[in-house]
């Protein structure tokens, strides 16, 4: 009994540091005083500013198109580079999967760096820049996730639909997609918040005029956080948590269709 009340204090510990500093944002984002530590009352007034804020809106609007767009074509590539690397050889894909943890274990500072260095060599510096940063630093995030399921699979089943006739594309749509589609979406998702949560690359390999939230937010801490940005944090938060639950949702829907669909055979 001791243990049992031990295991959920501590469980509750933990629980009580990863969402405290968010649930006091949340708080902040309605208060009516800009103090941190005083209430001034409940009000709106900060989302209404902050959906009147061009900057805000500016920024945000840059973001999302920038975190969309990345996380959509490094879904595709990563896709498409999880299929090569597990066709591969033992050898091969102990090869590749090296070199594609080499961006995951890398410091962001340097990667923002060592992109900066080639884009200012052939190129200016822009949206297009930051787009292209983005789609290569998330793509591992991709692979990672693809690959588990790949092995999954049966290849027996894949190369007799070859042998029966059917196209490669037609029988990777029809027998091995449905079997790595959580893992494709699981990388999306994965790829989209890394994006939407990165800074160093971004701040270096934009140019002038381009701003997402996160090189705003580090504008302004220079002159004091405004409290339109706990409101917009608190958007953004309601935002990936509907995601969340939408995906648990959709998943525990689809296995206990599976499990019906046991029980009928």
């Amino acid at each position: 009994m001791v243990k049992k009340a031990a295991e959920r204090f501590y469980l509750g510990l933990i629980f009580l540091f990863l969402y405290l500093p968010i649930i006091v944002l949340i708080v902040l984002s309605f208060n009516d005083s800009k103090s941190r530590v005083y209430w001034g009352g409940f009000t709106l007034k900060w989302y209404q500013r902050m959906f009147r804020s061009s900057n805000i809106l500016n920024a945000f609007g840059t973001t999302i198109l920038i975190t969309l767009a990345s996380a959509l074509f490094a879904t595709l590539i990563g896709t498409l580079a999880a299929l090569g690397i597990h066709a591969m050889k033992s050898r091969g894909q102990a090869i590749m999967l090296g070199a594609t943890n080499i961006p995951l274990l890398n410091a962001d500072i340097v990667t923002g760096l060592s992109m900066m260095l080639l884009f200012v060599r052939f190129t200016k510096l822009g949206l297009s820049t930051v787009l292209v940063a983005h789609i290569t630093f998330t793509i591992p995030y991709v692979i990672l996730n693809v690959l588990p399921k790949l092995k999954q699979c049966s290849i027996s089943t894949y190369e007799a639909a070859l042998d029966l006739g059917a196209t490669p594309l037609y029988a990777f749509y029809k027998i091995q997609w449905p079997q790595i589609r959580s893992g494709v979406f699981s990388g999306f998702l994965m790829a989209m918040t890394m994006s939407l949560d990165d800074f160093s690359v971004t701040y270096f390999t934009k140019g002038a005029g381009i701003n997402t939230l996160s090189t705003m937010i580090y504008t302004e801490m220079r002159k004091g956080i405004i409290p339109e940005m706990y409101a917009l944090s608190t958007i953004l938060f309601f935002i990936a948590f509907l995601l969340l639950l939408v995906m648990n949702f959709a998943s525990s829907g689809r296995e206990h269709k599976k499990i019906k669909e046991r029980r009928r055979t």
